[in-house]
């Protein structure tokens, strides 16, 4: 089992950044486990959506079109954790954002939820204008 603890969120102001950390722990905590982690987030009303992704050697990285070039995803393997940075943070980027561990499948599914195994409870960030 791999558990998954988010952290970071809070209340800012839009254009402010927030950077969003996700500590992993358990014996199965593998780059086979986890070879994606992800942030998928889910907004009221709205169903849960991919923001960003990363391998397990962090040399690859993939994103979702409404956050690319706003938010930046990097994982440190040593201390077991990933990261968001959210940067220009928006209005509509008001959501709970989960972190999520998957194998290699997650990974080449481009972004379903599905296919990640393991899951953070979710922290609140919310955008004010």
């Amino acid at each position: 089992q791999v558990q998954l603890v988010e952290s970071g969120g809070g209340l800012v102001q839009a254009g402010d950044s927030l950077r969003l950390s996700c500590a992993a722990s358990g014996r199965s905590f593998t780059s086979y486990t986890t070879y994606a982690m992800g942030w998928f987030r889910q907004a009221p009303g709205k169903e849960r959506e991919f923001a960003a992704a990363i391998i397990w050697s962090g040399s690859s990285t993939s994103y979702a079109d409404s956050v690319k070039g706003r938010f930046t995803i990097s994982r440190d393997n040593a201390k077991k954790t990933v990261y968001l940075q959210m940067n220009s943070l928006k209005p509509g980027d008001t959501a709970v954002y989960y972190c999520a561990a998957g194998p290699v499948a997650a990974w080449t599914s481009g972004g379903e939820a599905r296919a990640y195994d393991y899951w953070g409870q979710g922290t609140q960030v919310t955008v004010s204008s």
